[in-house]
């Protein structure tokens, strides 16, 4: 199938949506949690986080357009500064992926989908109980894109990881604690571990045939 973009832009829109979505292949699949001012708990399905960089530690995720209705993930964060991202694994997929759902604000996803949820270490936002890597982050700025989307930055001030799934150069083993990933809206995988290479250094690039 080829697709050119005169193609593209006439394509039915729910085609058009998921074809979009999944062409980048699997993304990570997260949840945000946020703590309003007034002591209200949200909890949000992200697959749009990415690595910004890692002196100073900054993560960055995308929220849409807000509309009519009004992003309470954003929101929040804006309020008080502060949210937390937690790594989704297969054992809870179906009740994250529900939390996309428009809740009245009052309204905690956590509740309604029967997350558990948990605070460390005095942070202000609550973090997923089940996730197994859970970030606080410190936010740093928003960013708005040319389709109107906002790249939100944050700084990296709390980190929770299993010691059985970090090696001791610091790297992260996803298939220990069956890390899901997401493609489109709604399909997720398991994240199985090929191989691992070295930091690439110019006088040692293997011949390849």
């Amino acid at each position: 199938m080829l697709l050119e973009e005169k193609t593209i832009k006439i394509l039915d829109r729910v085609y058009r949506l998921n074809l979009i979505n999944s062409i980048t292949g699997v993304k990570p699949a997260n949840l945000i949690g946020t703590r309003s001012k007034k002591g209200e708990d949200n909890v949000a399905i992200f697959s749009s986080v990415v690595h910004l960089g890692s002196q100073p530690a900054q993560i960055g995720f995308i929220v849409r357009p807000a509309g009519e209705n009004p992003r309470d993930t954003l929101q929040n964060i804006n309020e008080t500064g502060y949210y937390t991202i937690n790594h989704i694994s297969a054992s809870f997929i179906q009740k994250a992926h529900y939390t996309s759902a428009n809740l009245d604000i009052a309204e905690s996803e956590f509740e309604r989908m029967n997350i558990a949820q948990e605070m460390i270490a005095d942070f202000h936002a609550p973090f997923v109980k089940e996730s197994a890597v859970k970030i606080g982050l410190k936010h740093v700025d928003n960013i708005l894109l040319p389709n109107g989307c906002t790249l939100v930055i944050g700084e990296v001030v709390l980190i929770e990881v299993p010691e059985e799934s970090i090696d001791d150069i610091g790297q992260i083993d996803l298939e220990k604690y069956e890390c899901a990933a997401l493609s489109g809206l709604g399909t997720y995988y398991h994240l199985n571990k090929i191989t691992s290479y070295p930091h690439v250094k110019t006088n040692e690039i293997p011949d390849f045939e």
